[in-house]
């Protein structure tokens, strides 16, 4: 009897131990263990903190953060801030790329530059850049054709010229101060100038090497013309508060390509928003992560339009008229 009984409980040991392994047998088979999911990273790299970058960095976040990656939880952000250091943006390149992230973002040319040196493997997806071409980031703005896209923050030249006319109507000599350090800064120069030759306008461009000529080229500058362009220039951005004291002693206008500093001393502008840029940044981001994307064949993203951005409080210091037609169009 003791026997059956003991034949009786192994045979249900022996039932439950098969029942057990066919059930997680089962489950791996299809798939009911779930195994934790990777988290995306992505590293990004600032060339400054300046309001337009600062503007274009929170764009991005908070678009991330809409399309469902937020920031510790379902993606992981390595943000790094070379504070305009160039030896700086190179070892922290260096670090990004050491975490073999998903994705790189570079915002501003320097940043961009300095990730592309590192890599040519690892998506990098550019955060307002004028020219990638220019820059020498990319083969072509259309095609690509590496591990670099992104988005341009090219400036509508045509409407930027037509504002200043409509705001200066004897204006006749336009200077434009830029760095001659920034690879794209050349390319928007030139195109500045063939525009605004083509509306009748002399213009008269000043180069500086870093920020510390930028108070002695001003001087000289506003010796020279009646009103002073400024091209999306990370060096200039830097020095514009100098160039807006100088201007002012002087009675000159600035026109700025960039619509934040239109309110850090600019007259007006029809400028990309920065925020937008950032915005659209990420969005190519998630397209690399997800949709994997190639950038090799994704174009690089230019906007058709802009921002009309006005200040009045230092169009009055100037004794400039602002049409109402434009008052009622811009944002101040």
């Amino acid at each position: 009897m003791t026997n059956k009984r003991l034949k009786y409980a192994v045979a249900i040991i022996s039932g439950i131990l098969f029942i057990s392994f066919i059930t997680g047998f089962d489950k791996s088979k299809t798939g009911l263990t779930k195994q934790p999911q990777k988290v995306p990273t992505i590293g990004v790299l600032q060339f400054v903190s300046h309001p337009s970058l600062d503007l274009i960095y929170k764009g991005f976040i908070e678009e991330l953060e809409r399309e469902g990656y937020k920031d510790k939880e379902t993606i992981h952000i390595d943000f790094q801030n070379g504070q305009a250091d160039q030896s700086k943006l190179s070892s922290m390149s260096q670090q990004l790329i050491s975490k073999k992230p998903d994705a790189l973002v570079g915002i501003a040319t320097p940043a961009a530059q300095a990730l592309a040196n590192q890599t040519t493997d690892i998506p990098i997806i550019l955060g307002a850049i004028s020219d990638p071409k220019a820059a020498g980031l990319v083969k072509d703005n259309n095609h690509p054709g590496g591990n670099i896209t992104g988005v341009s923050d090219q400036s509508p030249v045509e409407a930027q010229v037509k504002l200043m006319k409509e705001l200066l109507p004897t204006l006749k000599t336009i200077g434009v101060i830029y760095s001659s350090a920034e690879d794209n800064s050349q390319s928007q120069v030139d195109r500045f100038k063939t525009v605004a030759q083509k509306e009748g306008l002399t213009v008269k461009t000043y180069a500086v090497p870093s920020t510390n000529e930028i108070s002695q080229m001003t001087h000289v500058m506003t010796g020279e013309v009646d009103a002073i362009y400024t091209p999306t220039d990370n060096t200039i951005a830097n020095g514009f508060q100098t160039i807006v004291s100088i201007a002012d002693e002087a009675n000159i206008p600035i026109f700025p390509s960039v619509d934040t500093m239109v309110g850090e001393g600019g007259i007006a502008t029809i400028g990309i928003n920065q925020y937008d840029l950032g915005v659209q940044t990420a969005k190519m981001v998630v397209d690399v992560i997800t949709k994997k994307k190639s950038p090799s064949d994704t174009p690089i993203y230019t906007f058709q339009t802009g921002d009309l951005v006005i200040n009045e409080e230092k169009a009055q210091k100037l004794g400039i008229t602002i049409p109402e037609t434009i008052k009622e169009e811009a944002k101040k």
